[in-house]
């Protein structure tokens, strides 16, 4: 009998501790912060901080280590969510990213991990629009894992989802790209889901992912060595763009394409002319280890993933996020989806009160002074799109928003 309820009590704890699974699981609340640049700084932890850019990253590191950024809400923003440089044993978690050009670039380093973040409407362009892209990292402790990546026909433009650029585990160690959620793909009649060997790269295994309506291809080695594909599920529909599942082809003469392994993977990929294209292998990477496992199964469809994959967490979480006040006053804003006028109310004191709008490009559209306590702004001569809303007074907190709107 002790035996059996440890056994429930065993199974009840790790249902609750791991049901959640993929994205993030933070529910909180955050603080506005202004961009953070860092170069040389080791041991710290960024957390809980609401990050908006018009004119650059929202967080930079360079030469940084043990350094973690978790529970963030980053974006938009004209460049990238996180971008590092040269450092080591840097860790992303728990964050939501939305409307970056990339989520998150690491370019020279190791021991990097990427885990259980929601990135939404990756802006590009080429050669940005990455969840992640790992630029010449190397090592051991590198993991791209339990991320969920969105991408919207009509307010994205992505790349590669995943991209492993001159990155290179170690046996034993590979890079880890393991148990992502990726949807959408396109309008770029080159980009896909995950890539690996990108201008070369060893040792990177890739499993365990499910992808939807992923682009151009699903899953794809295109050089390299000791390089695995396994258990992954990959799923298109006809689009303007697909063309191809699961594909092994070195493009690049100068690296050597061998001894890798692609088994046990699903696939139902329709090219953009009708037909069906699961496989390919080009036959120029030599023996592909388990080739013939992986298997098209009429069955995949776009319900291998739930319909709401991104902030299946946040409930009713605000997208408002405030410094807090040295004054009394706030701002009320809305609608949310502005067709028209776009009303903001005022609490407190008016004192040097305004509203600024910019678009995703960082480029300001509209400032107006705020004279009264209910202003109406003009937005009709706006191209319909996603705006940052920045409010912001002597008296009162500044505040950030996201709104939808235009003609």
């Amino acid at each position: 009998m002790k035996k059996h309820l440890l056994l429930i009590a065993v199974a009840t704890f790790a249902f609750n501790c791991l049901s959640f699974g993929q994205g993030s699981s933070y529910t909180g609340t955050y603080t506005t912060s202004a961009p953070i640049v860092w170069s040389g700084i080791n041991n710290q932890t960024i957390s809980k901080l609401a990050i908006i850019n018009s004119a650059g990253h929202c967080i930079s590191l360079t030469n940084c280590s043990n350094i973690t950024i978790q529970n963030c809400k980053l974006g938009p923003s004209l460049g990238k969510g996180v971008y590092l440089y040269n450092c080591t044993n840097i860790k992303i978690t728990n964050c939501t990213m939305d409307s970056v050009s990339t989520g998150v670039s690491a370019n020279l380093g190791t021991g990097i991990k990427v885990t259980y973040n929601d990135v939404k409407n990756v802006q590009g362009p080429y050669p940005q629009g990455q969840m992640t892209q790992f630029n010449q990292i190397t090592g051991g402790g590198n993991v791209i894992g339990y991320n969920i990546a969105e991408n919207v026909a009509g307010e994205s433009n992505p790349e590669d989802v995943v991209n492993l650029y001159k990155s290179s585990g170690i046996a034993g160690d590979p890079i880890q790209v393991i148990g992502n959620w990726i949807r959408g793909g396109g309008p770029s009649a080159s980009g896909g889901g995950i890539l690996a060997g990108d201008n070369g790269g060893s040792y990177v295994l890739i499993k365990d992912n499910i992808l939807v309506n992923p682009g151009q291809y699903g899953i794809s080695i295109c050089s390299g060595r000791f390089n695995s594909i396994k258990n992954n599920k990959i799923y298109s529909k006809q689009t303007a763009v697909s063309n191809i599942g699961l594909a092994i082809n070195n493009q690049y003469t100068s690296f050597e394409c061998s001894s890798d392994t692609i088994m046990n993977n699903e696939v139902n990929f329709t090219r953009n002319e009708g037909s069906l294209k699961n496989f390919w292998n080009a036959g120029n990477c030599g023996t592909v280890i388990g080739w013939s496992t992986n298997v098209y199964n009429p069955n995949l469809n776009e319900s291998i993933l739930p319909t709401k994959i991104i902030g299946r967490a946040k409930g009713t979480t605000t997208d408002v996020v405030t410094i807090p006040a040295t004054g009394t006053g706030s701002y009320k804003i809305y609608p949310n989806s502005a067709l028209g006028i776009l009303t903001v109310e005022i609490s407190g004191t008016l004192n040097n009160d305004v509203a600024t709008i910019y678009n995703l490009k960082g480029q300001k559209v509209i400032e107006q002074s705020l004279n009264d306590s209910k202003t109406e702004l003009d937005v009709a001569n706006l191209n319909m799109g996603v705006y940052i809303v920045k409010l912001s007074g002597t008296e009162k907190s500044t505040e950030v928003k996201k709104v939808i709107m235009g003609k």
